[in-house]
């Protein structure tokens, strides 16, 4: 049997509560790097990112991956990860300001009083381009601009690797990435995929946004810069919210053969939101969704 060697360095920056952590196991490269290490300004939200890929592979696309409400970027899918590095990608999943839900805000009043208010918590969050006082999103945070950070700092730090060829003067180049999340972080994927053109987008069980009651939010109907061929939805017919996200994926226009009802047997204490991206019996969808990543 083969010995997998583990080897951890804890750099320490700026204090002891910022660190960049490396790990390797064979060739698979694991890194978690805090926020406020790529950009001073951000100290809301400061959990790391978490970074993997196979160093021993030609560069591939990038996997950018968004989590759900409260999710730690280094307690994400790990399978589904590999699966993604297997087919030639690398791997980011980024932390962002995830704790208030958009279904927890835009709400009640402030739904009643604003028909775009899941809009704008979506553009705030993502670009940090409108005003949304209902949440505590600075521009600093935006997601663009934690991504672009990150790989700026990559691309300092690592140098070997080549990060830049996912910037665009110090922009995110979407069209060598693929977004992909879930929950509140596939619904964050789709939007972002709406207004860029980026390589693919998977959406798993990605948000249920309403523009009044019992109404689905109206940006699912906006045009999309990136194609429908590119469009791929998961989810769970055991959803609490499998109808409202069915009705999302079918307004974003992703194709019925790219639209993964899933019905199988829910794991014992799983939950069906979460099936999709955890349980490997769906890796072969997973891998058509994903596509060739090589370059």
């Amino acid at each position: 049997m083969n010995k997998i060697i583990y080897i951890v360095l804890v750099v320490v920056v700026l204090n002891s509560s910022s660190y960049q952590a490396f790990s390797q196991s064979d060739e698979l490269i694991e890194l978690k790097i805090k926020p406020s290490i790529t950009d001073a300004t951000i100290k809301n939200t400061d959990v790391a990112h978490f970074i993997m890929y196979d160093n021993s592979n030609p560069q591939g696309k990038l996997l950018l991956f968004l989590p759900g409400t409260n999710g730690i970027p280094e307690k994400g899918p790990k399978a589904f990860f590999k699966t993604a590095i297997k087919q030639g990608y690398r791997v980011i999943n980024l932390s962002y300001i995830n704790k208030q839900a958009v279904a927890r805000i835009c709400k009640g009043e402030n739904l009643a009083n604003d028909s775009d208010c899941t809009k704008k918590f979506r553009e705030r969050r993502i670009f940090g381009n409108v005003s949304m006082p209902l949440i505590p999103d600075e521009p600093q945070d935006a997601i663009v601009n934690r991504l672009a950070k990150l790989l700026i700092h990559l691309n300092e730090t690592d140098k070997k690797s080549n990060w830049d060829i996912y910037l665009n003067n110090d922009k995110p180049n979407w069209n060598m990435i693929t977004v992909a999340g879930q929950s509140q972080g596939g619904g964050m994927a789709a939007f972002i995929a709406k207004q860029e053109l980026v390589n693919r987008i998977i959406t798993f069980s990605g948000g249920w946004d309403y523009s009044e009651v019992k109404k689905i939010a109206k940006w699912y109907y906006n045009k999309s810069i990136t194609p429908a061929e590119k469009w791929f939805g998961f989810y769970h017919t055991l959803e609490p919210n499998a109808k409202p996200i069915a009705e999302s994926y079918e307004a974003m226009g992703i194709p019925n053969t790219q639209t993964y009802s899933l019905s199988l047997k829910v794991r014992e204490g799983r939950r069906a939101h979460g099936e999709g991206i955890r349980n490997t019996i769906y890796i072969d969808k997973w891998i058509e969704a994903l596509g060739d990543g090589n370059l």
